[in-house]
């Protein structure tokens, strides 16, 4: 299926798509007369695995001249703000998410600003834009997987209620070993949703949900591994969330895989979504354009023009077929799933969930975000596969205010 699709964008975009990798092919200049010799500086999170090297060669193709770091050089989304803070030379930024966005558009990086624009294809990205100033690329939400075969749940999906309940559940269940990163953090989100309760002293989470964290953390299995997926690979545990956008990828990858790896993708053979009721943590990751000092025009008519291209429903199309990414642009994801979007995609999407006060639970996450953080570190939560487990806390005995605060603990 996915060769298939790669098969038809690259007769649609005039690219050798070879096995969803980077385009090898002639294509249609899309940058302004002479927009080349001007140099792109790029910054994203989104760099690895691939990413890096697909866009520049992409984009030199399309007509434009771009430099972006791959994972090696800058990894995370804190990272990749830092640098382009730092260092004031950006005229991209991609990547990241909702969270991160709202810094930057509120102003909190002194050295960050953004221009106004509106792509062509603006309307496609539906409620994913902060209109004018920066636009949907990509949807990503986190998983919770199952193994169905003897070495998983013997052929039963789990039907959980919350995602909480994988500590009473009776399987085993990979945890991670920290509390920062993205996939991480929507992880602890998706725990925490049923338990918000803004009157609470607890980071405006009932201490019911903080003990159904812990639970989740002290009873699953760390493997020392920074994601889900290689433990469930290996048949170690039987449960394990996981990212959206490497899933396929990651089973379809071919090196370095157990004796009896995971099989299948839009077809699973041994494996399977574990059906909760409350959904799953969506973000999205945006596409703005940097207000960079000395720029001349002529060369920011460059970077809206490459900004317009990568944006564009088939560069989008092409992005997912290589990556395993959902587009946040409509046309893009008619081009990638003309049968409709898979499952994984169509799941309840609790983020955007009203939880308090006409509140998304997005912007409920954003809001206490820090304090969460900092009640995990104080407390102790997620302690690494070789060290000591830290005690359960005294509930009851609690000061929350303090814990709310960094460096309390």
């Amino acid at each position: 299926m996915k060769r298939l699709i790669c098969a038809l964008l690259a007769a649609a975009l005039g690219l050798g798509l070879a096995a969803c990798g980077a385009p090898d092919g002639p294509a249609a200049s899309q940058a302004p007369e002479g927009g080349g010799a001007y140099t792109i500086r790029v910054y994203s999170n989104s760099n690895s695995d691939g990413r890096a090297e697909w866009l520049v060669q992409a984009a030199r193709e399309a007509g434009f001249s771009v430099s972006i770091d791959g994972g090696d050089v800058i990894s995370g989304d804190d990272a990749a703000l830092q640098a382009a803070n730092q260092n004031g030379d950006g005229d991209i930024l991609f990547g990241l998410n909702e969270a991160r966005w709202d810094q930057v558009i509120g102003g909190e990086y002194e050295n960050l600003s953004l221009v106004e624009w509106t792509p062509d294809w603006a309307e496609e990205v539906g409620e994913y834009a902060y209109p004018g100033l920066a636009y949907g690329l990509v949807i990503q939400n986190v998983l919770m997987l199952c193994r169905t075969d003897d070495l998983g749940t013997g052929g039963q999906v789990p039907h959980l209620a919350h995602w909480a309940d994988v500590a009473d559940s009776g399987y085993t269940w990979y945890r991670q070993n920290k509390v920062g990163g993205t996939t991480n953090s929507n992880i602890n989100n998706a725990i925490l949703y049923p338990y918000v309760d803004p009157a609470s002293p607890a980071g405006g989470i009932a201490v019911e949900g903080w003990k159904a964290l812990w639970r989740y953390c002290a009873g699953g299995v760390n493997t020392g591994d920074a994601y889900g997926f290689a433990p469930l690979d290996r048949g170690e545990v039987q449960l394990a969330a996981f990212y959206s956008s490497a899933l396929y990828g990651s089973i379809q990858a071919g090196e370095g895989r157990p004796e009896r790896p995971l099989r299948g993708t839009e077809e699973p053979e041994n494996w399977a979504l574990v059906n909760i009721d409350d959904g799953t943590y969506y973000i999205a990751e945006y596409l703005g354009v940097l207000d960079r000092a000395g720029r001349t025009p002529e060369e920011t008519e460059t970077v809206l023009a490459f900004a317009q291209w990568f944006g564009s429903p088939e560069i989008q199309a092409a992005w997912g077929a290589a990556f395993g990414t959902y587009p946040c642009n409509r046309d893009a994801a008619r081009l990638l799933y003309p049968d409709g979007a898979p499952a994984l995609y169509t799941l309840k999407n609790m983020a955007q969930t009203t939880v308090a006060d006409g509140v998304t639970y997005a912007r409920y996450v954003d809001a206490h975000r820090e304090a969460w953080d900092n009640i995990m570190v104080n407390l102790g939560f997620f302690w690494p596969e070789d060290g000591p487990a830290a005690p359960e806390p005294d509930w009851d005995s609690l000061d929350w205010t303090a814990l709310a605060e960094r460096g309390n603990g």
